[in-house]
């Protein structure tokens, strides 16, 4: 910033005067102009009076003087001088003297001796409080966060939504960014100074579509959603009416709650079917693949106005294509989130919603490797002919999508975005379109395939037998446990791993499996020979978990007694640690 030659400032400044009263003037505020640069060396500051400013008497009023200064009270303390003789006040210092400070030449202010601390003094204490690292500003803050790192470094993750991002996106999470507003859409704010704000977001819109092979001339995208489940209300917020028809895979099949789902009681458990009503749909009981004439059965009874594919724990292939022709036949908005599957979506490592669905969503971390948040996709421009499941080109008007998820996003549903989480964002997309992102995600798969086949030969048993992407379900049941009380386990052996339902068993209370993700620990550079040691790791868990429950129980509190100090637990955790801390960790190995 150029200070050298600034235009005279119109601030000002309230004065109030606390010093001896002058026999003849009493000043108790004055507001005056505050120039806080002057062109002339010779500029002499006019008396409050209307006389001419005597330079050699600035300097008489030996009181305190108390001054706002951008609302902060200021006392200057000021030695008392000699005056000579004068029309009535004989020795007594002036008050007029005293409040002449704030019509005196700014560079005089600047380097203290106008009553106020000097620029470099002001700088300095800007510097004290807004340069400290978080070692020293909060020390307890910062010892927590490096008990966070080393948990994650020696530990081996394998929750199937989590991932490492790398420097370039922390950089942009802990930037400056976070320090602007911008209500709005980039060309629409509701706050000024957001042209660079703009050209960030605009960059991000560009390289969401390119990462996913979208002609923007047919697609639309927001990237402002706080997350996945904000980016699903966004939309139905904005599509839908109260109490309007929604339809989703149930959470115990692997879909996601943020798609409608009520508990066996009745109890609503997300704003999806407080606000909407919802009826889902399930897998097969007996394969645990997703009964496509059973969703077109109940959508055609229950006429949703948005039909919904996608979830968060099914580890096989979507058709969307036979989504399409229900979605059609009941006149739905088809929607697809496609969260846990959008970095394969991104790679072509598995089928494509774009080429059926109206809308997509998704969240921008999982297997995107991104900062956490979410992301809308929605068609626009001419609306397309629907033919035997797909789209062909017609002319049957406009997809009026854009505006109405834009609306629903903000002001509807949020406030202003995270701009360092956009600019992450961006970054993260860019990384996505490359060769090497797709060698990643097809790592991440052959990986997933290696653990199955490792779990299944030893006689595991997972759920549809295996998978066709980045996750496993395993059914615990048949050993016996639970999936609370394997993950107990794990998390002592510093293993993340997380519970789920399993179709058929009673979830909400005791969720019969565990859901075990690779996208993680591929990004640390684990190949398939690492997660066969991996697979050899979660069994010897099961087999502790199995010995604790017959000595202790079930009861938790007894159950969590028999894990510490346990000499299984400290020995597996100690090989654990020692096989991931062999791994880099993006952002911090140097």
């Amino acid at each position: 910033m150029d200070l050298s030659r600034p235009a005279s400032s119109d601030l000002s400044l309230g004065l109030h005067s606390h010093g001896p009263s002058h026999a003849h003037a009493r000043v108790h505020a004055v507001a005056a102009p505050l120039r806080l640069f002057d062109d002339s060396e010779d500029a002499k500051p006019e008396r409050l009076d209307g006389g001419e400013a005597d330079g050699e008497r600035e300097d008489e009023d030996g009181g305190d003087q108390h001054f706002s200064l951008l609302g902060h009270s200021l006392c200057v303390k000021r030695p008392r001088r000699a005056v000579n003789g004068g029309g009535g006040g004989g020795g007594e210092a002036s008050s007029c003297s005293s409040s002449s400070a704030a019509l005196r030449p700014a560079k005089r202010q600047a380097t203290g001796e106008g009553g106020g601390p000097d620029l470099e003094t002001r700088r300095a204490a800007v510097r004290a409080w807004g340069n400290q690292s978080l070692a020293d500003a909060d020390p307890d803050v910062h010892a927590l966060m490096e008990r966070e790192l080393d948990r994650q470094v020696r530990g081996i993750e394998l929750i199937a939504s989590e991932n490492f991002v790398c420097r370039a996106v922390l950089d942009a999470l802990g930037s400056h960014l976070t320090n602007k507003y911008s209500e709005g859409l980039p060309g629409a704010r509701y706050y000024g100074g957001n042209q660079h704000i703009d050209a960030i977001e605009r960059l991000c819109h560009e390289r969401a579509l390119n990462a996913f092979g979208l002609d923007p001339a047919c697609w639309g995208v927001n990237v402002q959603p706080y997350s996945c489940t904000s980016a699903n209300l966004g939309v139905y917020t904005g599509l839908l009416q109260p109490k309007d028809r929604i339809m989703g895979l149930e959470p115990p099949s692997g879909g996601h709650v943020s798609h409608g789902y009520y508990t066996p009681s009745g109890k609503k458990v997300s704003g999806a079917s407080i606000f909407f009503e919802s009826l889902s749909y399930k897998v097969n009981p007996q394969t645990g693949y997703i009964d496509y004439d059973k969703v077109e059965e109940r959508a055609m009874d229950f006429h949703p106005k948005i039909l919904i594919c996608g979830g968060s724990s099914y580890p096989r292939e979507w058709d969307f294509a036979r989504m399409r022709l229900i979605a059609d036949k009941c006149n739905a908005v088809l929607m697809c989130d496609m969260a846990h599957i959008s970095g394969l979506v991104a790679a072509k490592e598995c089928r494509s919603p774009f080429d059926y669905c109206d809308v997509v969503t998704s969240t921008t971390h999982k297997n995107l490797r991104g900062p956490r948040g979410g992301i809308i996709f929605f068609r626009k421009g001419k609306k397309l002919r629907k033919r035997a499941g797909s789209f062909s080109q017609g002319d049957e008007g406009e997809y009026d999508f854009e505006d109405k998820i834009n609306f629903g996003v903000f002001p509807s549903m949020q406030g202003g975005p995270h701009n360092n989480h956009i600019a992450a964002l961006a970054i993260t997309l860019k990384q996505v379109a490359t060769p090497e992102y797709k060698a990643y995600i097809q790592q991440v798969k052959k990986n997933a395939q290696a653990l199955a086949s490792a779990l299944l030969r030893r006689k595991c048993r997972l759920v549809t037998g295996g998978t066709d992407n980045h996750l496993v379900l395993w059914d615990l049941r048949t050993l016996g446990l639970t999936g609370k009380i394997f993950e107990k386990v794990c998390e002592a052996c510093h293993i993340s791993i997380n519970k789920t339902p399993i179709y058929g068993d009673n979830g909400s209370i005791s969720p019969g499996g565990v859901r075990i993700g690779t996208p993680a620990m591929t990004t640390r550079g684990c190949l398939e020979d690492d997660f066969e040691a991996i697979a050899e790791f979660l069994i010897r868990a099961t087999q502790i978990a199995s010995n604790l429950l017959k000595e202790h129980g079930k009861v938790q509190k007894d159950f969590l007694r028999g894990l510490q100090n346990n000499r299984d637990v400290i020995e597996l955790r100690n090989q654990v640690e020692a096989f991931a801390s062999q791994f880099a960790m993006p952002g911090f190995d140097v």
